[in-house]
């Protein structure tokens, strides 16, 4: 008969946080909707924000988790892959808005915008696996994840040194929002739900491409052994290096959709976003492509909603200052409570 384990003091400690804060989660939520604080459009504002803001997450998370899937590595270079196409883009932009062809024709300059910024940054991924990863395959985890941290600085310098520091802002693109929305009632949030269907649909074709064509299947293999797949026939260096530019197009489309979102780009913008996407991809499992999709879309959901939910019915002035510390502190339970994430599998197993 199996003896019952006893519980230790971390265990103890770890059930008592678990209800602190299951109990802090449903009184602050009973708190703010008996007060009535929150309307119905506005609790419908922050939910089609949090699920577009999720989505960019979600198209950043899925470049963490494709590369962590066949080296088994966190790229933390990728933020500033992401940054780098929404500031080679905003140029482009820039310039079909000042001559009027955004507006003129805004589904073409809006595909023009996208292509700039998913090719800039695969050039950039593409440059950071052969350059900076490539030579270090079979070094110590610890030695690319220090290259990662260079090659970042490195990147978000560089585009310093080249833009500036100051903040742009992004072309609206009044034509293409107008064209689907006007006169309904998501007019006020036609701009997040173009971001919403453009990532849905990355998403979708990023899924099919994994499971259905014959270099998703090769990505598949090259993730679950690297030199079987190499004796079977599959060139490894060059699925590991599609894996990086797939990876990179995400992000420069999110680039894009985060500057319609927050309407500014600048030379930093790829950390926090980086950070919250990787946060997403361990809240989905890391190495699980539908994991980072839920992840990403959880935890914009849960950044947007959370803290008008949760802390509105405590008084806590300006709830939506720390939209961050949720998220910091989602990453930070996750990794205590379930470190392999929603979707994922503990190692092992």
């Amino acid at each position: 008969m199996r003896r019952s384990r006893r519980l230790s003091l971390v265990d103890i400690i770890l059930l008592a946080l678990r209800v602190a804060i299951v109990a802090g989660v449903v009184l602050g939520t009973w708190a703010t909707i008996s007060a009535g604080k929150v309307g119905i459009e506005q609790w419908r504002d922050l939910l089609v924000f949090g699920i577009a803001q999720g989505s960019v997450y979600a198209l950043i998370a899925l470049g963490y988790t494709l590369v962590y899937g066949v080296l088994l590595m966190i790229n933390f270079a990728h933020g500033d892959v992401f940054m780098f196409g929404a500031m080679t883009a905003f140029f482009v932009a820039d310039a079909l808005a000042q001559a009027g062809f955004l507006n003129a024709n805004p589904l073409l300059g809006m595909l023009v915008v996208l292509a700039v910024a998913m090719l800039s940054s695969v050039l950039v991924a593409l440059l950071l696996e052969r350059i900076a990863y490539r030579p270090l395959r079979r070094a110590p985890r610890l030695v690319p994840l220090i290259t990662a941290i260079g090659a970042s600085l490195f990147i978000s310098n560089s585009v310093r040194g080249l833009y500036g520091e100051q903040v742009k802002a992004y072309p609206r693109i009044d034509a293409l929002q107008g064209s689907f929305f006007e006169g309904t009632p998501f007019q006020v949030l036609r701009t997040h739900a173009i971001v919403i269907a453009a990532a849905v649909v990355l998403m979708l074709v990023l899924y099919w491409f994994v499971e259905r064509t014959r270099t998703g299947r090769a990505m598949r293999a090259i993730s679950e052994d690297k030199d079987t797949a190499a004796l079977m026939g599959i060139n490894v260096d060059r699925i590991i290096a599609v894996t990086f530019a797939i990876g990179g197009m995400l992000a420069g489309a999110a680039g894009v959709l985060y500057a319609i979102v927050f309407n500014q780009v600048h030379w930093f913008m790829g950390f926090l976003p980086g950070i919250k996407a990787f946060t997403a991809a361990v809240l989905g499992g890391i190495g699980n492509i539908a994991g980072a999709m839920l992840g990403g879309m959880s935890l914009g959901i849960l950044e947007s909603v959370g803290p008008n939910l949760f802390l509105s019915g405590f008084g806590v002035p300006s709830p939506n200052q720390l939209r961050d510390v949720v998220a910091f502190t989602v990453l930070v339970l996750v990794l205590i409570f379930r470190p392999y994430g929603i979707l994922g599998r503990p190692e092992g197993r």
